[in-house]
């Protein structure tokens, strides 16, 4: 009987260990600064249990990957941090900045848990799952312990169930508008603070580049996070709710390079994606029409952005190419 993982990987699977393998690259450079510069002893098994839990996602990838004969992916390398450069975000952040890139690691493992097929494919992610719930707990206590965790807003609780009667519940442009729903509420606060992290980042990475390209294109990259915020903020504030906090005080005045412009323009390229799901998602699930025109208006925005990211990396060959096909017609056209 032939052995399930003798089995040939699908595109799926090659799509998603692939993508993990160049993600967790970036995680060890990002993390190994950051546990070189923490002064918060609190904060630093946080990014230890992090380091080790990207370390040995790599050590399993690239076992996998030789034996399945898949070429391994370059991804990045101690060439893309600056072990050396001082400190760029405070403690609090880097909490802040894993917590949200643990949500993110949540989503990507369910997601490669339900398109994989090989066991051992299968089992992988479920270890990858379990790391990023740990430090989903991990992240949420230590903010709690130390009053930087922010809370969704609260509303009252429903006095009993009730059912949809009238069209004015999908309204949003003529006469008055409905209360937000508490999914609605849900989807604006985690865009607001989503955008304020990729602020912070983004101010960070603007800082510390090397070439003015790369330079300009995070600066433009600030001013769009910062109008998504005030235009997501305001609706909150119009319905007496809070908006939560951004944090430009967690980046230290710093300009000595501590990333490679390459890994900058890699991640900023990661959080455009994870920001244009985030919208797609809150599309679907705001019944108001005025917000899900909110959100599809500001969709092609950040996807010209993303292209015009994406041309920088290209131009400079920082873009490793993902898994593809076979061209066929390349092939029959070989003599």
């Amino acid at each position: 009987m032939e052995k399930k993982t003798n089995i040939q990987l699908t595109a799926a699977e090659m799509s998603v260990l692939w993508t993990q393998y160049i993600n967790d690259t970036a995680s060890v450079c990002v993390v190994s600064h950051f546990l070189q510069k923490v002064e918060d002893e609190e904060v630093r098994p946080v990014l230890e249990f992090t380091l080790d839990g990207s370390k040995k996602n790599l050590a399993f990838l690239r076992e996998l990957f030789q034996k399945e004969k898949f070429p391994i992916p370059l991804g990045f390398t101690k060439e893309d941090v600056n072990m050396d450069a001082s400190r760029l975000f405070s403690d609090s952040f880097s909490l802040i900045y894993l917590r949200n890139m643990s949500i993110l690691g949540m989503a990507a493992a369910s997601g490669a848990i339900g398109f994989s097929t090989r066991s051992d494919v299968v089992s992988f992610f479920k270890s990858v799952l379990k790391i990023a719930v740990g430090l989903q707990d991990l992240t949420r206590n230590l903010m709690l312990k130390q009053g930087t965790y922010i809370r969704p807003p609260y509303i009252s609780v429903p006095d009993k169930v009730d059912f949809v009667g009238k069209q004015h519940f999908l309204a949003g442009f003529m006469g008055d508008k409905r209360p937000l729903t508490a999914h609605e509420i849900t989807m604006l606060f985690n865009n607001i603070q989503t955008n304020a992290i990729g602020k912070t980042l983004i101010m960070g990475f603007a800082q510390t580049a090397k070439r003015k390209e790369v330079k300009e294109y995070f600066l433009r990259g600030k001013r769009i996070a910062q109008k998504h915020i005030d235009l997501f903020s305001d609706i909150l504030k119009k319905e007496d709710l809070p908006a939560p906090m951004t944090w430009d005080t967690a980046l230290t005045d710093s300009t000595v390079p501590v990333f490679s412009d390459k890994i900058m323009m890699f991640h900023i390229s990661a959080m455009i994606a994870a920001g244009i799901g985030n919208y797609g998602a809150s599309m679907s699930g705001s019944p108001r029409r005025d917000l899900a025109l909110r959100y599809a208006s500001l969709v092609p925005e950040i996807v010209l952005y993303a292209e015009d990211g994406a041309n920088i990396m290209i131009n400079h060959s920082w873009l490793e190419e993902p898994p593809q096909t076979d061209d066929r017609d390349q092939i029959i056209k070989k003599e």
